[in-house]
This record gives structure tokens, sequence and C-alpha cells, in this order.
């Protein structure tokens, strides 16, 4: 919204730095951090009073969370949207397509999350939206989004899939790239939403990746960057890397609430909508592949589940002590604090492979 302002920049020079799109992320990262900072404890508190007994906690997860998380509001998705979507709203070209699908996505997503996160709650139970119609919901909003991106897409790259390592490979999918691109955005929302189950486990590795891809788009939407590197330049996604450092100011801000021990869960609100925010950003750039390397912690969570679910039902014995992953850990004798912060380190690690590839071609 800002950035109309610049076109004033002949009177007044310090309007111009409005036009860069590094400093309008900058300004996205601080205002999204300190929106969330300044009225996360009136939201927090409006959540406890309206949920009162907070989420249910699983019978069959961890027996120690029924005593240190029971009582715990969640829906606190809702501080990490708001920053992100007032934010966004704020710094970035609201003339850009790419914008506008994604905040498409992640209120979508975030829409279905609040869903389930509410008959969970009001219910107590953490059965929450129909699995089958919550999916078909977010393959229609993927879907449309995946649509959207193609149009807005150079032709030479709409419905093409590019590969990390060859610079000068792309595959033309046709109209099965929809299909495609719908199932990466699906996918990264659902993955996210496994990986959220301990104190903070979920926003770090979210803000790790979150900025591997705010770099690339920003590199990528660039001509001069994408040349020298040999990536595909995707005009107009440079701006998404706006969007991306609202959602790490916003997620710093949360973290400040989330951090052990929580005083409010994420929740589906959250999860859903910030891993399909980076589903789709993976699309608008091309780089889908490489969200399974930059995003490597959330794969391992969700297959963790698929691999544990079909040995049972094949076998009747179970890979892990408890599914998702992190829980394993937890069978196996690691502290929560240990669990979260060495899938931290996990989740730096694979940021470094993931933009590795963007030089190695």
């Amino acid at each position: 919204m800002l950035v109309w302002l610049s076109e004033f920049s002949d009177t007044l020079g310090l309007l111009n730095v409005l036009r860069y799109i590094t400093f309008r992320t900058g300004m996205a990262t601080a205002t999204g951090f300190l929106f969330v900072f300044w009225f996360g404890p009136a939201i927090i508190a409006a959540l406890r009073m309206r949920q009162g007994k907070g989420q249910p906690i699983r019978e069959d997860g961890p027996q120690s969370h029924l005593l240190t998380k029971r009582g715990t509001p969640t829906m606190g998705g809702l501080m990490i949207l708001a920053g992100l979507i007032v934010s966004t709203l704020l710094w970035a070209d609201l003339e850009n397509a790419y914008v506008w699908v994604v905040l498409f996505v992640t209120v979508g997503f975030g829409a279905i999350g609040f869903y389930d996160d509410y008959l969970k709650v009001t219910k107590q139970s953490h059965k929450g939206f129909s699995g089958r119609s919550r999916l078909a919901i977010e393959a229609l909003i993927a879907g449309a989004a995946v649509v959207a991106i193609a149009y807005a897409s150079t032709p030479a790259l709409a419905n093409h899939l590019a590969l990390p390592f060859l610079k000068d490979v792309l595959l033309n999918l046709g109209w099965f790239y929809v299909i495609f691109g719908a199932i990466v955005i699906v996918g990264a929302g659902n993955a996210v939403n496994l990986t959220d189950g301990l104190d903070g486990l979920a926003i770090v590795p979210v803000m790790i990746a979150t900025a591997s891809f705010g770099f690339i788009a920003y590199l990528v939407g660039n001509a001069i960057f994408a040349n020298y590197l040999q990536i595909h330049f995707v005009p107009g996604t440079g701006e998404l890397a706006v969007i991306c450092g609202a959602l790490i100011g916003a997620g710093l801000g949360f973290l400040w609430f989330n951090a052990p021990p929580a005083q409010v869960f994420m929740g589906d609100t959250g999860s859903l909508a910030l891993g399909g925010l980076l589903g789709t950003i993976a699309v608008a750039t091309k780089h889908e592949i490489v969200l399974a390397i930059v995003g490597g912690l959330f794969v391992l969570e969700a297959a963790s589940v698929i691999i544990q679910v079909v040995s049972f039902k094949l076998t009747g014995r179970r890979v892990f002590k408890m599914a998702p992953i992190h829980h394993h850990f937890e069978q196996l004798g690691w502290t929560e604090p240990q669990v979260v912060i060495r899938f931290w380190i996990i989740a730096v690690v694979l940021a470094m492979v993931g933009l590795a590839t963007l030089k190695l071609r």
C-alpha cells in the first residue's frame, strides 16, 4: 500500500526508498513483529476466556503432555495471520498478482484450520473437521492458486517444472502441473501441521524456510541475479520477499508467547496457513523441489506418519514408538527442549543445503 508514496519521490527524495524490495521487506518484518508483540497479550486473553479448557490434548499422545499442556489456548495462528496480513497490506505492492495469490491461499487454509480448531475446542475432542472434506477444500483452493500463478507467469514458464542443479531443464507438464502444484501446496500445509506438536517446534523451522524462500524469491525476481546464478527469472516474484519478511516478523512475535512453556498454541489455524504459504511461494518461484529440501524437516514429520500408518495396517507393527517422529524421540527419553532445539538445527542445515542448489548448476 505504502509503495505508491514512492511516486512523490521527486518532491521528497526520502520516499524513493519505498521502491526497494529490501527496504520494504525489512519494514514488513519489523511491522509484523511489533503488531503481534503489542496485540498478542490481548488476543491470548480473549482466546483463553472463550475457550475455557483450551486445546484438547490427545489421550494417545505423550502422557506428560496431559499435565504440562492442558488448559493452554489454541488458535494462536490468528496472531500470526493478523500480523502477516496487516504488514503485507502496508508494505507490499498490491498491484502484484503473486501477492494476492499467496494471501488467498494463506487466508483460505487459515480459515480451514480455524474451523478445525473451533470444532476441537467446542467438542473438547481432538477430532475436528472431516479429513476428506478438509483435503478436498484445500485441493480446490490450491488448484485455483496454481491456475492463477500459471496465468501470471510468462508463457515460457507457465505449467513448467524446473529441476535443481540443472540450469536449462524445464519439464512441460501441461495442465498436469495444476495437479502437481496443488499437491505441493496441500502437502506443505499438512506437513507443517503435523510438525506443530511441541512448544516452538513448528514456528522456528517455518521462519527458517521462509527466510530461505524470501531470499530465493528476491533472486528469482531480479533479472540480473537470476542471470548470474543461472536460475529461471520469474518477473514479479521478488515482491514475495515482502510477504516472507512479514511472516518472519509475525513469527518472531508469536515465538515470544509460544516459547516453553507456551502461553498459546498455533493450532491448525496457523500451521495449515503457513505451510500453504510456503508451498505457494515455492510454486510461484519455480522451486517446488527445493522446498522438499529446505523444508525437509516437515517432509520427515509427514513421512513418519505415513510410514507408521502403512506399517501398522500391513503388518500390525509400528516402526516408531509414536508418530509424528518428534514424539518418537520424546519416548526415547529426549526432553522437549532437546527435541525442539535439535530439530531447529536440522532445519538450519537443510535450509543451507537447499540454498546451495542456487549455485550448484
